[in-house]
């Protein structure tokens, strides 16, 4: 058989991905290899007349076993075919062939009955994104003008197609670098297939339980009880060996033998029986699977890999995967009521969504949410999370309009920027509160098969609240602020008053309010035996005051007195308040009946309920985050100065250049270096090296002296006991006295590097530096320069791309802010230009994941001035670095975990 592969390496890793198809549903896209022939035969065989002829443009039967050869032997660099595969089938194939430098030819060909899928979009994605490694910066196409869904697919990629018309074929052209038009239609593709992913387990209709026993105290016959009694109001099946019913329900020997449709299969079998299960129910056509099976990642290398083949295998077969050692799944929706977990406590509808990853705690999640009063909309307990995650929840959440709050408990985050991305633009519709357990030792449980983020835990932070989200320390302190946002308005600014009939909590309330930033305008002391009209006043007149945004109304009765008379008050209060009401009444934590508002839709306490908490403390803690969320959603979502343009032609080349010279990658020179940042704005003074006092003399004399003389290396200039710098050179004496000076300071002043440089304008030392996590993607910092910025880590964080309020906001955050606005009498700097050099390095990081680090760690910041005048840049190869930023794929199962 004739070769039609060069001699080529084998294609990157990466190349391989597990994808969501836009129903949900899962497939396999992978580089296509020599022994793909008989799949490419029989798929081929399965495509229609008509799909031939548009791919081919003539009739082609069948493919030569030339065709076959020339199809499946490619060298991966100048021809590159990926192939969809779905149940061991190929259910589409596409490539492109390098025509020319830079441009290639793209062909696909999907099966007639898979079409309409997303799958020649995915394709496009995926070859565009190998294309672009590979230095294709355009792809070319020849379609018959009747073929309009592959033309749609070209044109509804968001790219600009243009092209021309001749003997009756269209030649469409576009350029494959992702614009922020193809971004955001891919990452509206991956919303709404993973939503429907995730619908497919709350709607579900038809629910078997894999496992089933008749034994009581097992976990099969407990999930069949549960939903039988939750009001399941579809159909349950029990499937175990015996084919025994199961609490009155007749039982089958395999998914496969059940008569009617089966939506979902909670599995409850031992971990080495759960694969032949995802085989039955890939034969079945179930479509998506509950794993409450143990034995997998949590008990160490050999349930990884058991782990790693599950989900392969599920994926294989279009399924997605809940779990495994998981608590379940749960919909309070009564056109549904879902209790498909091991939770026998069926929470009360709600508005809020919960995304548990501990199954050990989702019972007593329940509970608590239950003796709140709080409610919810839905469930999950995702377990070790080896599919279904807290971000595909998300996009669940978004659009669904029972769920008003969302609410996280993360004991890992396997993908965080891409939770960051999709948390930014949920919080616009919706508030996400989480509780993120290791954020200390930054621990993981066992089966949490998770890259370690070398980030500082402050950069997580941050990216929390640059996304938005309400980043709590407790579950309790999660439902405090939940109740508050599922019954209350959102509060307009941070003025409160408060109302209450003990001066002593609401001396406590004041003090409170001060700490965590609030300003207590109104303060109200009714007394002990006020009654209830008197807060009815008090409340009314603290509302209608202009100077108040939110409410905190204190009660505790005197002896004897149950308090239902106030109780009514504040809950007609709270039901009509357009500003936020809280209280502590009673001591009771949640939201008590007294103080519940009737739901028309079905919720334990609808929308005005009052909450109440034991502690004004806590109360006043729930109000101010808040606050801090109504504050942040106030903020444009992006305030650019300008439309970000393309990554400059000149920047490419050095960055491209510098990697195929050192394919390892290595440190920008300083020429290197000045030019990068010259292409995005930044000037870097020039640092001239000098080996002994009469090269720095010389060096002196041609920059017209007022110089100074530092060294660089670096373990002098972050030594705060060591004199590294002499400054106001202006002659040649001084020069040689300066290089005595230092030189006698510094022991072996052979390796200090000194250089020579101009003088700056004085101002604040303050230092950006932008680096790449493999896993958390770039990171943006800033803070004032020095040691002590070091050691008390006062930095700010960010993750690119930027806004303009984000960089503000970098600037002022940091507890040294004040030397930048003009502390004890200092003028203040040009914070403005500051700013836009922290923009300027979120830009050149956020077009540049090649570039391992970028440090601008001396810049003076003066009043009219700010000078760049130490800094260094890394480059290294990208692998598959940020490879899921233009392609959708799902998270692959790894080997490694995160370190203690």
């Amino acid at each position: 058989m004739t070769s039609y592969g060069n001699e080529s390496s084998p294609p990157p890793r990466h190349w391989e991905a597990d994808v969501l198809l836009l129903d949900g549903s899962t497939a396999h896209i992978r580089p296509i290899r020599p022994e793909d022939a008989s799949l490419l035969v029989e798929f081929y065989a399965r495509v229609s007349d008509e799909s031939k002829y548009y791919r081919f443009f003539s009739p082609m039967p069948t493919l030569s076993e030339r065709d076959v050869a020339r199809f499946t032997q490619v060298d991966y660099r100048d021809r590159v075919a990926l192939v969809v595969l779905l149940a061991e089938q190929m259910i589409a194939v596409g490539r492109f062939d390098v025509v020319q430098p830079g441009e290639a030819e793209v062909a696909f060909l999907v099966e007639d009955n898979h079409q309409g899928r997303g799958i020649a979009q995915i394709l496009l994605e995926h070859l565009a994104q190998a294309g672009r490694e590979l230095g294709v910066e355009k792809f070319v196409a020849e379609v018959l003008p009747d073929n309009r869904r592959m033309i749609d697919t070209f044109k509804d990629a968001g790219y600009h197609v243009a092209g021309g018309f001749q003997d009756g074929v269209m030649s469409l052209e576009f350029p494959i670098d992702p614009t922020e038009t193809a971004i955001g239609i891919m990452e509206n593709r991956e919303h709404r297939a993973e939503s429907a992913s995730i619908s497919r387990f709350f709607d579900a209709r038809s629910v078997a339980v894999v496992g089933a026993s008749r034994r009581q105290d097992t976990i099969g016959q407990a999930l069949v009880r549960h939903l039988v009694t939750g009001g399941f109001t579809g159909v349950v099946y029990a499937v175990n060996p015996a084919a025994e019913p199961v609490s009155g329900l007749p039982a089958y020997k395999s998914v496969v033998d059940i008569p009617g449709e089966v939506d979902v299969a909670v599995v409850a079998v031992p971990a080495n029986a759960v694969q032949d299960v995802v085989l039955d129910c890939a034969a079945k056509g179930v479509k998506g699977l509950i794993v409450i099976s143990s034995g997998f990642a949590e008990t160490g290398d050999e349930g990884r890999r058991r782990q790693r083949r599950l989900v392969g295998l599920a994926r294989s077969y279009g399924l997605r995967l809940i779990g495994p050692n998981c608590l379940g799944v749960i919909n309070t929706d009564p056109a549904t009521s879902l209790n498909a977990s091991l939770s026998a406590l069926m929470p009360p509808r709600g508005r809020a969504g919960f995304f548990c990853q501990s199954g050990t705690l989702g019972s007593a999640i329940l509970e608590k949410v239950y003796n709140r009063g709080l409610g919810l909309s839905t469930f999950v307990s995702a377990g070790n999370r080896a599919d279904v995650s807290g971000n595909d929840l998300l996009q669940y959440w978004e659009e669904d309009d029972s769920t008003e709050v969302v609410l996280l408990y993360l004991e890992s985050i396997g993908n965080p920027r891409k939770f960051s991305r999709i948390a930014r633009r949920v919080s616009r519709r919706k508030p996400i509160v989480a509780v993120r357990s290791g954020r200390t030792t930054q621990g993981v449980p066992m089966g949490h098969t998770v890259r370690s983020i070398s980030a500082p835990q402050t950069a997580v932070d941050s990216m929390f609240r640059q996304a938005g989200v309400i980043q709590v320390d407790t579950l309790d302190e999660m439902f405090d602020v939940a109740q508050l946002l599922a019954h209350q308005p959102l509060p307009r600014g941070r003025r409160v008053a408060v109302v209450g009939n003990s001066d002593a909590l609401g001396l406590l309330a004041t003090d409170a309010a001060a700490a965590v930033g609030l300003v207590v305008n109104n303060s109200v002391a009714l007394g002990a035996n006020a009654t209830a009209e008197d807060f009815e006043d008090a409340l009314d007149r603290a509302i209608d005051d202009p100077e108040v945004d939110s409410v905190i109304a204190v009660y505790f009765p005197p002896l004897n007195v149950s308090g239902e008379e106030v109780a009514n008050v504040l809950a007609a209060v709270g039901e009509q308040s357009d500003k936020p009401l809280v209280s502590t009444f009673l001591g009771v934590e949640g939201v008590p009946e007294l103080l519940r508002v009737p739901d028309v839709a079905g919720s334990t306490a609808g929308r005005g309920s009052v909450p109440s908490y034991p502690a004004v403390e806590a109360a006043v803690r729930a109000l101010a985050h808040v606050v801090e969320y109504a504050v942040w959603l106030r903020t444009p979502p992006d305030d650019r100065p300008e439309e970000s343009g393309p990554v400059p032609v000149e920047a490419k080349r050095l960055v491209n250049g510098v990697l195929m010279e050192s394919p390892e990658g290595r440190v920008l020179t300083q020429a290197e270096l000045r030019q990068l940042l010259s292409c995005y704005g930044i000037d870097v003074w020039q640092a001239f090296p000098v080996e002994d006092v009469e090269s720095a003399v010389r060096v002196g004399e041609r920059l017209g002296w007022e110089v100074v003389l530092k060294a660089t290396a670096d373990h002098l200039r972050h030594r705060p006991d060591l004199a590294h710098v002499w400054r106001g050179i202006d002659d040649e004496s001084d020069m040689r006295d300066g290089w005595a000076s230092l030189a006698s300071l510094i022991s072996e002043p052979e390796r200090a590097r000194f250089v020579v440089q101009k003088l700056a304008p004085p101002g604040v030392p303050v230092s950006i530096a932008a680096v790449e996590d493999r896993l958390f993607g770039p990171v943006i910092s800033f803070g004032t320069a020095g040691p002590l910025t070091e050691l008390l880590g006062d930095k700010a964080y960010r993750v690119p791309p930027l806004s303009l309020h984000e960089a503000r906001a970098m600037t002022r955050e940091i507890k040294s802010s004040p030397l930048l606005f003009g502390y004890r009498g200092s003028e203040v700097v040009d914070v403005d230009r500051v700013e836009e050099m922290i923009m300027a390095v979120a830009q050149i990081k956020n077009d540049f994941p090649q570039l391992r680090s970028l440090d601008l760690s001396l810049v003076l910041a003066g009043s009219t001035t700010c000078t760049v005048l130490t800094a260094e840049a890394r480059v290294e190869p990208v692998a598959d670095l940020r490879s899921d930023w233009f392609v959708r794929r799902l998270a692959q199962q790894i080997e490694d975990t995160v370190p203690d």
